[in-house]
């Protein structure tokens, strides 16, 4: 039974993943997350309380699947932000969440999920030892190269405008990658 509780939860978050992604909190139901995980949409009130809930639970999913994906307190700069390149390039539905979470939450604050926000303390912290930098600096620096490596997923229409409509080619994403890292890694050193 238990397995089946757990199979259940990781269809449900699977399918609120994708939910959430394509509609944002507001215009996602749960009905199509309960069809699209084979079950009833009760299952998503018992395993996660209410809708918010569950995104607040894809969200962490997501970031959680990023951070060992990305890993940021390793390798150099370049890495990094290469990393952060790859991963939101090959599945750009984080970016998606987290735009639409910042829709939600206007005022910025993300309150319900103290696990995040200290992981993200830990990150800052973490990075901001290695690079001999204080933390608030550290933040700011961390924040800027994600920018530097999801800004371009995050806004296709605009990496298309700027760099015409070869931008999404392999060998267009390629070059914008390796200028990004490079960018990356001399604005750090010169700091």
């Amino acid at each position: 039974m238990a397995r089946d509780s757990a199979r259940t939860k990781r269809l449900l978050l699977e399918a609120a993943h994708a939910e959430f992604a394509e509609y944002g909190v507001a215009g996602a139901r749960v009905d199509r997350i309960a069809a699209n995980a084979g079950c009833n949409k009760e299952r998503i009130y018992g395993h996660f309380g209410n809708k918010e809930a569950l995104f607040d639970a894809v969200l962490t999913d997501a970031i959680t699947q990023l951070a060992n994906a990305v890993q940021p307190a390793s390798g150099s700069i370049a890495d990094y932000v290469g990393r952060v390149f790859d991963y939101h390039h090959s599945d750009p539905s984080l970016l998606r969440l987290l735009m639409f979470e910042a829709l939600h939450h206007r005022d910025g604050l993300v309150d319900s999920n103290p696990e995040r926000r200290d992981w993200y303390v830990g990150v800052r912290k973490t990075f901001a030892e290695q690079a001999g930098m204080t933390e608030k600096d550290a933040g700011r620096t961390l924040l800027t190269l994600i920018g530097i490596g999801a800004w371009s997923t995050a806004m296709p229409q605009l990496t298309r405008l700027f760099l015409g409509d070869d931008a999404g080619s392999e060998n267009e994403v390629a070059e914008l990658r390796d200028f990004l890292t490079s960018f990356a890694e001399r604005a750090v050193e010169s700091r």
